[in-house]
This record gives structure tokens, sequence and C-alpha cells, in this order.
């Protein structure tokens, strides 16, 4: 399935945002920082990138569902979804 570009600025944007918190990771850990903060910065990103995720998934989810209800066939099908979404749980 094609990602069109409209329907991805949120996600894009939830990505570059935690690509520049990841940055901030690893110039923690290679100055030295203390862990807790570390830790603290490395949890936003990880959040940052499951929101983007399900945002994706949530997007290609009601493409395909309208498709379904004009009657055209969606580039994916249920179980696809279904394992794309698990994929990220």
């Amino acid at each position: 399935m094609q990602l069109d570009t409209d329907s991805m600025k949120d996600p894009l944007t939830r990505l570059k945002r935690a690509q520049g918190q990841l940055a901030g990771v690893i110039a923690m850990i290679e100055n030295g920082d203390d862990c807790e903060r570390v830790l603290t910065q490395l949890a936003a990103v990880s959040s940052a990138l499951d929101r983007a995720g399900f945002k994706i998934i949530a997007t290609g989810m009601r493409h395909c569902q309208t498709l379904r209800d004009r009657g055209e066939e969606p580039p994916l099908t249920e179980a696809q979804l279904e394992k794309l979404f698990l994929a990220l749980a």
C-alpha cells in the first residue's frame, strides 16, 4: 500500500521529533549523563515511535475500509493489517 503524503504529515512530524530526541539520547550517553535522565528520554523516543506507527496503521485501516465501502479491493487484507498492527504491539 502506497503512503499518501498528506495523510502521513502527522506521523512524519512525530518521527522527525523522535529522530531529534534519539540524537539527544545518544549525545547524553556519549557525555556520560545521568542514567535516569537517559532512560527517561529513551522512553520518550520509544513512545513517539509507537504513536507514529499506530497513526500509520490507523490511516491504512481507514483507507482500506473506505475502499471496501466503495466495493473496491483494498491493497491489504484484514489479516495483513492485523499482522502489521500486532507487529507494533
